[in-house]
């Protein structure tokens, strides 16, 4: 999602710090903000300038920042502090471009004074004045090979190479519109001039020759920007859009579309952050996302068939130690719902076939679970025929085994008290729940009959039990009688 920061004024340039943390200047209006690659605020401000500003520049190594100012001045300033550090005056009327040499030590300038000027740091003084431009010179930069060699582009349609060894121009493009920007590949070697809807590829080497005219945009176009790696080429435009070239077809592989005209455009120098600056103050931060690292998962070399095998027939001595792996405990699907507090559903997996029929005891455990949860009254509501009439046929056929007794004559209870109110509305469940009281009546006849044969052998075993000790009693009295008479004897 990109980010939104209002600015003062229109926006006119937005740089990068070529070191870490890759800082950015935006120049808006009479203020030269500073912003961190993620804040919303600026981190430091340079504000000390009698009207606008434009064209706020870092030198390669990030230390020091130059600008131009509406009253005709270069005011150089140092990251660290708040005054100007240099200030160079020679140009009568504003100075709309700016910039170091790649030597470090001189900066070129563009006013609309039509003039292009060099000048040199430690000393503060011009070193030359180039008055070729017949228009504003509105846009320049200088090549990284040669540090003698800045380029200025100007109203005048034209594009000037100048040389610092040199006191006239040594080269002169024709663009054919008003130049409003130009940019130098890092090698030197193509220079792109942007003026009108026209973006324009020119070969230095060859004498300013035309390479490519690409006119991808509607209004025009006033800013371009390069990627690191030289592969992508980006434009900015008045139509409010942002073009990006392929600089090998030079074709478009992208566009990227914003609120209003576009003045100004940056590419961080790792590509991840993309500033626009907009006419009406608005910036608009995006950042890339962060690639997901695919890591490549290398084939793991399977062992040797032999190694499955070795040891297979080795027994255990006396003084071996065996290990034994633990077997992987697996959940059941109603142990699953279960633990999962899905009532319903876990007695829905326990009334299938293969456990209703052949382990019913699963299905009755899970019953009892349900109950004592509180849960079984929930879990038997809101069933359709076909489900209450399995869970009827379920309980006919099991309510008169013992074990299963005590919990499912609950079970049959809830089903009675839910679905009482629908009875006589289905002919299968009228049927389902006859069955029921027939086989409890069939067991409640059994039961009594049971009762009665209790009654009657209790009654057996009692008059058994008495006459076992009658006779008990007579033999030992008889006994001590007949001992006494041998005695007397």
């Amino acid at each position: 999602t990109p980010v939104q920061i209002k600015e003062f004024g229109a926006v006119n340039k937005i740089d990068f710090s070529p070191v870490p943390p890759y800082n950015y200047a935006v120049t808006a209006s009479s203020r030269i903000h500073i912003y961190g690659r993620y804040s919303q605020e600026p981190i430091k401000t340079f504000s000390r300038f009698k009207d606008a500003a434009y064209c706020a520049t870092y030198r390669d190594d990030g230390n020091l920042l130059v600008a131009g100012t509406e009253e005709g001045s270069i005011h150089l300033f140092d990251i660290s502090g708040r005054a100007p550090l240099r200030q160079f005056d020679g140009h009568t009327k504003p100075v709309h471009v700016v910039g170091f040499l790649s030597d470090k030590y001189r900066i070129f300038s563009g006013g609309d004074d039509y003039s292009s000027n060099l000048w040199d740091i430690p000393s503060a003084t011009e070193i030359v004045s180039y008055s070729e431009h017949t228009d504003y010179v509105r846009c320049g930069c200088a090549s990284k090979v040669n540090a003698d060699v800045f380029i200025t582009g100007s109203y005048d349609h034209t594009v000037k190479l100048f040389d610092a060894r040199m006191k006239s121009s040594v080269m002169t493009i024709e663009h054919g519109q008003p130049v409003e920007s130009v940019l130098l590949f890092p090698s030197g070697g193509l220079l792109v001039s942007a003026g009108g809807r026209y973006v324009k590829v020119w070969d230095v080497l060859k004498g300013g020759q035309l390479l490519v005219s690409l006119k991808n945009h509607h209004k025009t176009v006033t800013c371009l920007c390069l990627s690191s790696s030289g592969q992508r080429l980006l434009s900015g435009s008045l139509d409010r859009h942002v073009k990006i070239y392929s600089t090998t077809s030079y074709k478009v592989v992208h566009s990227f579309n914003y609120a209003t005209s576009i003045l100004s455009l940056a590419l961080s120098p790792e590509d991840e952050t993309i500033v626009v600056g907009m006419t009406n103050g608005v910036i608009n931060v995006k950042h890339r996302k962060p690639e997901e690292r695919k890591e490549k998962s290398q084939k793991k070399r399977q062992p040797a068939y032999r190694t499955y095998v070795k040891g297979r027939t080795y027994m255990p001595k006396q003084e071996d130690f065996c290990v034994g792996k633990p077997a992987k405990r697996v959940l059941r699907k109603y142990d699953k719902l279960l633990k999962s507090f899905q009532s319903s559903k876990a007695l829905d997996a326990v009334l299938e076939p293969p456990i209703r029929l052949y382990t019913p005891e699963v299905t009755v455990a899970v019953m009892q679970e349900l109950h004592r949860r509180g849960t079984l009254r929930s879990a038997l509501a809101g069933r359709d025929e076909k489900q209450i009439n399995l869970l009827l046929t379920f309980v006919a056929r099991r309510v008169i085994e013992p074990r299963f007794t005590p919990v499912l004559v609950i079970v049959a209870d809830m089903i009675t008290d839910i679905y009482q109110p629908v009875v006589g509305q289905s002919a299968i469940v009228d049927r389902q729940f006859l069955r029921l009281q027939e086989a409890i009546g069939k067991e409640i006849d059994y039961q009594e009959e049971l009762l009665e044969v209790l009654g009657m052998m209790d009654t057996l075993f009692a008059a058994f039990t008495k006459k076992r000790a009658a006779d008990l009693e007579r033999n030992k009295s008889n006994g001590l009688t007949e001992t006494i008479e041998t005695n007397m004897s």
